[in-house]
């Protein structure tokens, strides 16, 4: 994504269970570099202090986010997404005008962690559901962030079992073919609208997704920054200059 005079804003979408402070690190390195540009932390529904929600589907939550960013007087923003949040930005680019999208983190497929999250499924539904998130924040390289953000992480969280079962709903209703078939279309939307389209991963990308990415996004750009499942926090300053220059 080129930088231009008329640099877009940005919308800023963290990850299941936290709040828009998660982005609390980048927008102090955006500040001193890109003093001018405007940008929205929002927090997700039912994150924060943003209401609770019967169901979160990621097609209705893309569009209470859309009425957020008009709300704000914000258009054609680039949508900044990290893990789930980075499902809400391809869903939302998808839906709404949007200048670029960038994810950071996340697989769009349910693959190995769909399956995880259907056999987690009875737990999660029952008094021990906590042991199902904090295995899985085991396996996020906590450990590896600097002393703010590990504290950002385990401060700037709310996880609840509504949470976790609203938003991996469609992996838990859908099937992967039905999930593969809508991302399928929303990228292959993107691409018919020239969206630039980045993904930051952690670790090189499996060659089955990458094809399949590929093949429904051609220009897609992927960057590989490795470390945490937290690139926003443990590089907030790469992570700035990234969206600084257009994503």
């Amino acid at each position: 994504m080129d930088r231009d005079d008329n640099q877009p804003p940005l919308v800023l979408l963290h990850g299941l269970t936290f709040d828009r402070r998660q982005w609390d690190p980048v927008r102090r390195e955006l500040a001193a570099i890109d003093p001018a540009r405007q940008v929205l932390a929002l927090d997700l529904p039912g994150h924060g202090d943003a209401p609770r929600r019967s169901s979160y589907g990621m097609a209705e939550v893309a569009d209470v986010v859309h009425e957020q960013v008009t709300g704000a007087g914000l258009a054609q923003p680039i949508v900044v997404g990290h893990s789930v949040g980075a499902v809400v930005a391809t869903t939302y680019a998808a839906r709404h005008p949007v200048r670029g999208v960038v994810n950071l983190d996340q697989i769009l497929l349910p693959g190995p962690f769909g399956v995880a999250v259907r056999q987690a499924e009875p737990t999660l539904r029952g008094p021990d559901w906590r042991r199902v998130w904090d295995g899985m924040l085991a396996g996020m390289g906590i450990d590896t962030l600097p002393a703010e953000a590990r504290e950002i992480v385990t401060t700037a969280t709310d996880p609840r079992p509504d949470l976790l079962l609203g938003y991996w709903g469609e992996i838990l209703r859908g099937s992967d073919e039905g999930i593969a078939a809508e991302r399928t279309r929303d990228l292959r939307s993107l691409g018919e609208r020239r969206i630039p389209y980045r993904w930051v991963t952690s670790s090189e990308p499996p060659p089955r997704y990458l094809a399949w990415l590929t093949d429904a996004l051609p220009e897609v750009v992927v960057t590989v920054l490795p470390g945490s499942h937290f690139p926003h926090l443990a590089e907030p300053a790469a992570i700035a200059r990234l969206l600084a220059t257009g994503g």
